[in-house]
């Protein structure tokens, strides 16, 4: 059976060193075991005024180099959002492979009195949708709601059963190699910034790893 690692995510407290421990954990798991099966995040809650009272810049930092390596994990990771969803759970939610949302979900960009948290949620939203489409919720604060998040791309499913959706998408990456997965998902994400003559050596790379590969591999 393949391997399903689980981690949870509350956006209502800044992001604790219990909440970096609980993702490096799982990232730590995956990277030591980086085979097939995918790491779910369960992810849901909101700030508080005042959230960001305890925080620095060099809590925020090891936060989102947190983030970046879960980006990067050698698995398919996917997302399940529920209620309003702000700070450190749309961070998760956004760096992952598979975005689900039950209904009733907001996804909140939040900040204080002055405005929005500039945080890398915001740099995100916008390679998702595009700044146009997020405006408003980088600006202002305004909630995405669930249908809306489906209609920007910055969700991939509406689902009324995250235990049934997680279980799709183990199906969907059933049989696929995780580090094989991670090379795509770098693929996927170059070709957004990166020109055709700079995209060709490591599209051809990735092809020579495939065809130098055994016809059978356990990975």
């Amino acid at each position: 059976m393949e391997e399903l690692l689980t981690v949870t995510v509350d956006g209502a407290e800044p992001p604790t060193a219990a909440t970096v421990h609980a993702v490096q954990a799982v990232c730590d798991k995956a990277e030591d075991r980086p085979g097939r099966g995918v790491v779910a995040v369960q992810v849901g809650g909101a700030p508080a005024a005042g959230w960001t009272g305890d925080l620095d810049v060099m809590r925020v930092s090891k936060w989102e180099r947190t983030l970046r390596r879960l980006e990067r994990l050698p698995r398919a990771t996917v997302a399940v959002a529920s209620g309003d969803c702000g700070g450190a759970a749309l961070d998760a939610f956004l760096v992952c492979d598979v975005r689900v949302v039950a209904p009733g979900t907001r996804l909140l960009v939040h900040g204080d009195a002055t405005a929005t948290w500039p945080g890398m949620a915001g740099y995100r939203l916008v390679q998702l949708a595009g700044p146009a489409r997020v405006r408003r919720a980088l600006l202002f604060g305004v909630p995405i709601e669930a249908p809306e998040a489906l209609a920007l791309g910055v969700a991939d499913e509406l689902a009324d059963d995250p235990a049934g959706a997680v279980a799709a998408v183990a199906g969907l990456v059933s049989g696929l190699a995780g580090k094989e997965v991670a090379i795509r998902r770098q693929l996927l994400f170059d070709a957004a910034t990166t020109s055709f003559e700079d995209a060709l050596g490591p599209h051809l790379a990735a092809c020579d790893r495939v065809l130098r590969r055994p016809a059978v591999e356990a990975s």
